[in-house]
């Protein structure tokens, strides 16, 4: 399926983006992943199949007739874009900003011992990411694979400026219910460098999400400076390992 990036200048990407402190051999020196420490009550079981079709079909619902669907992305799926669109933008939304507030996550790239904190959308600022229109003729379909994908997530919806307009969008924000406290950045950065689970460590979620966001021009000051102190912690606990 071909899709259309509906205006180069739309991208918004930096002519230089800057160079990242964390590396790909920093990730090298950390274990990719460990035995899955199995279900937790913050992470139990995956949804049964219904919960996907009702809350896709939920989703298709609330747009207005011969309006387009469109998803607000603003971390690993632009990263790794796990379903079918026919355009992309970048764009703003307010009311809601990135931050490591998805958590703590015993399981998936954390363990009970060395928890993981996952990017998500809270509550205040705003937050700049990548807004995609869906394919009207596979719309269940598409919007199911998004689901899938994803924790089972509350669904948000937000307007997001582009150049070309604002469009409806919906996201993923993190459960009232799971609210943790901000952490300060040396504690997160603490958690991040050490934690891994059966899906993989924080550094490397955080290296993927930071590099893809900077080429676009749109990764964030938290996130750049946790990289950078991840990294930093790394080169600490290995002296002797890293080149130069």
């Amino acid at each position: 399926m071909s899709f259309l990036l509906s205006n180069p200048k739309d991208w918004h990407m930096s002519a230089s983006p800057r160079k990242m402190r964390l590396t790909e051999a920093h990730i090298a020196l950390l274990p990719v992943k460990i035995d899955d420490p199995g279900p937790t009550p913050q992470q139990g079981p995956p949804p049964p199949d219904a919960y996907y079709t009702s809350t896709a079909s939920a989703v298709i619902t609330a747009v207005p007739p011969g309006e387009d669907l469109w998803l607000f992305a603003y971390g690993s799926l632009i990263c790794n874009k796990r379903f079918p669109f026919v355009e992309e933008r970048s764009g703003t939304i307010r009311g809601w900003h990135r931050d490591f507030c998805l958590g703590p996550d015993l399981r998936c790239r954390g363990n009970p011992k060395a928890p993981g904190y996952m990017l998500s959308l809270d509550r205040g600022g705003a937050c700049r990411g990548m807004v995609y229109r869906l394919p009207k003729d596979e719309l269940l379909a598409g919007v199911e694979q998004v689901l899938r994908g994803e924790p089972p997530l509350p669904v948000i919806w937000a307007t997001a400026t582009t150049t070309l307009g604002p469009v409806r969008a919906f996201a993923f924000g993190r459960p009232s219910g799971r609210k943790i406290p901000r952490l300060s950045d040396d504690t997160l950065a603490d958690a991040l460098t050490i934690a891994v689970g059966k899906a993989g460590n924080m550094p490397t979620y955080v290296f993927n999400t930071a590099r893809h966001l900077e080429a676009l021009g749109l990764c964030d000051d938290r996130l750049w400076r946790m990289q950078e102190m991840i990294a930093e912690r790394i080169e600490r606990r290995f002296p002797d390992r890293l080149p130069g």
